[in-house]
């Protein structure tokens, strides 16, 4: 498990996916404003990719997040989009409603930039996300990221066009904690 400060990133485990499912994913608003894509149902026992994890998949790493207070999950994150040659990835992360609030993004995006420069040896971490979605903003900015532009009307979102923020973020730029 890679550890921060306040959260544990680990394997997901098959108890994780229902809670997953019913808390990130049946949200239809979450869903669509997380996904990039329109919200679907999902047939339960399922295999839905979005949460059964592909070992041989090495473009996409995904983990469960889990609070180091407890071990309780409270979400899930990701390095995804991962580019070997150019040496660069993309970070997401989403948080059951129960545990946002409490410092528990910002803690998730370090410890992705951990993953990615130091396990990974990545030279440049990317985020995009919805430009009203001020605590990924604020998580992103906390640890670094810089803003580097907005692509406007990008993103389809339950009825509306809405902007994105696209933040990156170099291996010398960031300072591990």
């Amino acid at each position: 498990m890679l550890r921060g400060e306040k959260v544990g990133l680990r394997a997901r485990h098959d108890e994780d996916i229902p809670i997953l499912l019913a808390e990130l994913y049946d949200d239809v608003v979450n869903s669509a404003r997380a996904e990039g894509g329109p919200w679907r149902p999902i047939t339960p026992g399922s295999k839905d990719p979005r949460l059964v994890v592909d070992d041989k998949e090495q473009g996409h790493v995904p983990f469960s997040v889990v609070a180091l207070d407890g071990g309780a999950l409270v979400g899930t994150a990701t390095l995804w989009g991962i580019d070997t040659h150019n040496r660069c990835a993309h970070i997401g992360l989403g948080l059951l409603p129960a545990a946002r609030g409490k410092g528990y993004g910002t803690d998730v995006v370090a410890t992705l930039c951990h993953y990615g420069f130091i396990v990974r040896g990545l030279h440049r971490l990317q985020i995009e996300t919805l430009a009203d979605n001020t605590a990924m903003l604020r998580s992103a900015e906390r640890n670094g990221f810089v803003r580097e532009g907005v692509l406007r009307s990008s993103s389809w979102v339950m009825g509306e066009f809405v902007d994105e923020v696209l933040l990156g973020l170099l291996a010398q730029e960031w300072k591990s904690s």
